[in-house]
């Protein structure tokens, strides 16, 4: 069932750019019923490997050391021991600073390397200092950039500096892909998440990403169905296949499942692959290997043997 049931509200986006309005009792029921599907536990062991494999294991704190990030790395490279089965993860998200001791790690493995930039997590900077991050982050190795869009100027209206920004960090990313970070828990309407996916996709980025982490509320439910609404809509209007990224809050292998089965029902089979969606992830590995373990074994391992800490 689609969400949008009532006429598109015209802004004033690029190039005349318009988003749907979202229904939001609609929007937060039908979110709502994918807590409550009950998943069997062949399907269940295929999708908690699947998680796995779609993770960005993160570490973005002031504290970070080059050993800390060598320890995450180590951690993405062999999530668990050989024996389950498990695939290695999606990507290592760090700062800009870290992305050569990162890139050391995993050069070859297929485990990419992100970096956030542009101002992280706050967006307030000048654009020219922005574009330096970026192409600072990709001279280093980046695979990837999440890039911040800027909360201040999409609230105050300014929808045309928004997408320009996006479009230029874009320029600035050469090879790497762009992940466009719109921190929801700030833009507070659902309409203003529909509106902000459609610029960043249309301005240019390869993924949409719900948060930075460091704003609560961070991923929910309704919020990633809105902008995976949006992803599937942009793909009936241009071909384009856009990808996803849940980030901040999502903690257990029961939420993870969750988030897959809304891909799954909202974009199709097509999306269920770290090519197109990801869970930026700084404590979800654990409690998925707590469940994986548990499914081989018939008991629990005990959290502090599946930490990255």
């Amino acid at each position: 069932m689609d969400l949008i049931i009532r006429p598109a509200a015209k802004y004033g986006a690029p190039f005349g750019l318009s988003a749907p309005t979202v229904d939001k009792v609609m929007a937060e029921q039908r979110a709502d019923s994918f807590r409550k599907r009950s998943i069997k536990n062949e399907t269940k062991l295929a999708g908690l490997k699947m998680a796995v494999s779609m993770m960005d294991l993160t570490t973005l704190e002031g504290m970070d050391t080059p050993g800390k990030v060598r320890h995450l790395c180590q951690k993405a490279l062999a999530p668990m021991e050989a024996r389950y089965g498990c695939s290695r993860v999606a990507a290592v998200c760090v700062y800009p600073n870290f992305v050569k001791v990162a890139k050391s790690l995993t050069e070859g493995s297929g485990v990419k390397v992100a970096s956030v930039a542009t101002a992280f997590p706050s967006g307030q900077s000048p654009l020219k200092i922005k574009l330096e991050d970026v192409k600072f982050a990709v001279r280093e190795g980046a695979d990837e950039i999440d890039m911040v869009i800027d909360r201040g100027a999409f609230l105050a209206g300014e929808y045309n500096q928004v997408f320009d920004e996006i479009a230029a960090v874009r320029e600035a990313c050469g090879e790497a892909h762009l992940k466009v970070i719109l921190e929801t828990g700030e833009l507070k309407t659902y309409d203003n998440v529909r509106l902000a996916s459609e610029i960043a996709m249309r301005a240019g980025g390869h993924f949409i990403k719900t948060s930075t982490g460091k704003v609560s509320p961070a991923a929910t439910l309704p919020v990633t169905l809105v902008m995976l609404e949006a992803i599937r809509d942009y793909y009936y209007d241009t071909g384009e296949m856009i990808g996803m990224k849940p980030a901040g809050g999502i903690r257990t292998a029961k939420e993870a499942l969750q988030y897959l089965v809304m891909v799954k029902e909202t974009l199709g089979a097509a999306w269920l692959n770290p090519d197109w969606f990801r869970f930026g992830a700084s404590s979800l590995l654990t409690d998925v290997n707590m469940q994986l373990a548990k499914m081989a074994d018939g008991h629990y391992q005990r959290a502090e043997e599946m930490s990255m800490a």
